[in-house]
């Protein structure tokens, strides 16, 4: 017998059907033995129709309320879930992160998890009784409802997991599995049976969209073992028999891959300060106002030139490009810069395996065969297992095959 805390995403619980179906998977567990808890996410659409509602009312929303709105996603499924599990003979119950209680920290819209009181839930599901747990959200300092960002489902089961000792954490979604790369434009992509933790960190933080960032995060941190799955296939087999993908400790992992996978993102900006004053304390002028904004900067590169300037080159997320603008032309005077030139029309390519500590040549590989198609590198930042270049945005898909194929990803 496992303890199992099982994840369905708003696509595997878009309807009902798809809810029964959800309840279907669950039943299975419990009939092998196990002790289940289940967490969901809104339907499919639920959380942007919400969140369009309070933009539409006033773009400068109190995110209290916000997070009051949002929130019923969530409820909404638990409890539709809960009925479609009783009506098929198992003890369910739905439960809301302030019942728990899931405790988080006061910053509404992204609040961070900080305990979750487990030993009920225990209780119950040594009873026979399947807690159906609400992601996304949690309790505050302040008595209040919280939401923990997009994709925060993904982190409140995870942290669940944690709370409930549980042997594996499912996260069932759209797809079967953490692949080498996007399939939609490599179809010789290969699903991966297993993934260690900074591997799927690192190719979430720039731009697998599989798992979200946070949640793996806290998987590694806590040693929470997850395993990615389809709700959309497997027929009448338990999550243990169906082939999707482990997320796990480097140790469990007895061929390491020299490269896992290759990641993109077309989300990003460049941002390049041209002709700053070459002198101490000039990063901090800039970075310093773009941190106080809430505004994340990622790949940087400096150029100094023989007169005593520099130009200073950056990435930031391209929605926070306006912003990023603004303050620094609100910083213009102490910065000293000459011009801002940014530009929208670039993508993020990441080569990403824990191979890299032990294998030299891997970012060689990388630049010889983007130069080979003629694809020029604009900025590079590396880490210890992790080599990402910036590139014009129309070279994506061509730069994405070349390097799986590069790297011998590429299905047989």
């Amino acid at each position: 017998m496992a303890r199992i805390v099982m994840k369905f995403g708003g696509t595997s619980v878009a309807d009902l059907d798809r809810i029964r179906n959800v309840a279907a998977r669950v039943k299975r567990e419990v009939d092998a033995g196990n002790e289940v808890a289940v967490v969901v996410s809104a339907m499919a659409g639920v959380t942007n129709t919400l969140v369009k509602y309070c933009q539409d009312l006033s773009p400068l929303h109190d995110a209290r309320e916000y997070d009051a709105v949002v929130a019923t996603g969530e409820q909404v499924t638990s409890g539709l879930t809960a009925i479609a599990l009783q009506s098929i003979g198992v003890d369910a119950r739905s439960w809301q992160g302030w019942q728990i209680p899931l405790s988080t920290d006061g910053a509404h819209g992204k609040a961070r998890i900080e305990g979750i009181a487990g030993d009920e839930l225990i209780r119950r599901m040594q009873g026979g009784q399947v807690p159906v747990v609400a992601g996304f959200q949690g309790v505050g300092p302040d008595n209040r409802v919280t939401t923990l960002g997009r994709g925060g489902s993904d982190t409140s089961a995870v942290a669940l997991a944690a709370a409930l000792k549980a042997d594996r954490c499912d996260i069932y979604t759209d797809v079967d599995g953490v692949y080498t790369t996007d399939p939609r434009i490599v179809a010789r992509a290969r699903k991966l049976a297993k993934i260690a933790y900074e591997e799927m960190l690192e190719l979430a933080s720039v731009g697998a969209k599989v798992l979200q960032t946070r949640s793996v995060e806290l998987a590694m941190k806590e040693r929470v073992r997850v395993q990615v799955l389809s709700s959309f296939e497997g027929g009448n087999l338990l999550g243990s028999d169906l082939p999707g993908t482990l997320v796990v400790d480097e140790d469990e992992i007895v061929e390491k891959e020299l490269v896992a996978g290759i990641a993109y993102s077309r989300d990003e900006a460049k941002v390049t300060v041209r002709r700053v004053p070459d002198r101490p304390g000039i990063a901090a002028a800039i970075f310093g106002p773009l941190s106080a904004a809430a505004i994340n900067v990622d790949m940087i590169v400096q150029n100094v030139s023989a007169d005593g300037t520099t130009d200073l080159t950056f990435t930031v997320g391209k929605t926070d490009l306006p912003r990023a603008e603004q303050t620094l032309a609100q910083h213009k005077s102490e910065i000293g810069y000459e011009m801002l030139l940014t530009e929208k029309e670039v993508a993020k390519i990441s080569v990403v395996g824990v191979g890299m500590r032990s294998h030299a040549g891997v970012a060689s590989t990388m630049f010889r065969t983007l130069a080979d198609r003629g694809i020029n590198i604009e900025v590079i930042s590396t880490s210890e297992i992790k080599v990402s270049v910036l590139v014009g945005a129309e070279y994506t898909e061509l730069a994405v095959r070349a390097l799986h194929t590069a790297y011998g990803l590429d299905a047989a």
